[in-house]
């Protein structure tokens, strides 16, 4: 539902940006629940939805960038339209897709990560995502939203490949012999989609980290970009920092991600049912 993958996301956000425990504290989260629960003690049942206004309105758009970008990325490498790609090829065209996104995930991941923050420091800058975005582009510009594009792009295109690569091979697996995949089962494309949303935050998620230090960083704190973010991190906190938010981000990848494919899917069956010639 809309509900979980809004407050696995706040929890994602959340357990990668807490700053490191002074000697003999405690970390501000233990975990995904143990946010869930201080963030419900603290700020309320709204407190769950900070910073998700953004990325709401984007996700539709956001997801038709994304599956278009990946159409384009296969017809750029067929001959025919009926050619069938080998699984480099589908790596290359989900590639272009993370690029094809990264236009509306930039700013609208920039505007979530600060709202998010914000409550649990305690610091109210931000009044809502227009008030975010006005002060943005008054302190730094559109260099102010776009801020850590870099790192959106060092996220999702890699893991944009693994995410259509790994659907189309699953897909591959689980028809029978003899059959098309368009005959698969509701319950084999749901496993496939929500697998291959494990497969990409399984790439994705050391980059997002630093994209989410890096956004909701002051400005001026790491003038050498994403080198300088994962230099901190791994001093001061460890390979295993890169990692931070994981169970968060891989309880709402499944079934967030079945829901999409399964959506796509039957969108493309009624679209050619409607326009067979198209």
């Amino acid at each position: 539902s809309i509900q979980t993958r809004v407050f696995f996301c706040l929890s994602q956000v959340r357990l990668q940006t807490q700053p490191l425990p002074k000697p003999g504290e405690s970390a501000l989260y233990a975990g995904t629940l143990d946010c869930f629960k201080k963030t419900l003690a603290k700020e309320g049942v709204k407190g769950l939805y900070k910073g998700m206004a953004a990325p709401i309105i984007g996700v539709t758009p956001m997801f038709a960038i994304c599956f278009l970008g990946f159409g384009v990325g296969k017809k750029l490498q067929q001959k025919h339209p009926n050619d069938i790609l080998t699984y480099p090829q589908l790596f290359a065209a989900g590639m272009l897709s993370g690029v094809f996104t990264t236009v509306i995930m930039t700013p609208g991941e920039r505007i979530k990560c600060l709202l998010q923050i914000q409550a649990s420091s305690g610091e109210v800058k931000y009044a809502g995502p227009m008030d975010c975005v006005k002060q943005l582009y008054k302190e730094s510009g559109i260099r102010g939203i776009y801020r850590g594009t870099a790192l959106t792009l060092m996220r999702d295109v890699p893991a944009s490949g693994m995410y259509f690569t790994s659907y189309e091979w699953l897909k591959n697996l689980l028809t029978p012999a003899g059959k098309s995949q368009n005959e698969l089962s509701v319950p084999s494309v749901l496993f496939a989609g929500g697998m291959a949303g494990i497969f990409n935050w399984a790439v994705a998620i050391p980059a997002d980290v630093l994209k989410s230090r890096f956004q909701t960083a002051p400005e001026g704190k790491y003038p050498n970009g994403f080198r300088d973010v994962l230099r901190e991190l791994i001093r001061e906190e460890g390979v295993g920092s890169l990692y931070k938010g994981f169970n968060a981000v891989m309880l709402r990848a499944f079934p967030a991600n079945a829901a999409c494919f399964l959506g796509f899917e039957l969108a493309m069956k009624f679209l050619n049912w409607i326009a067979p010639n198209l």
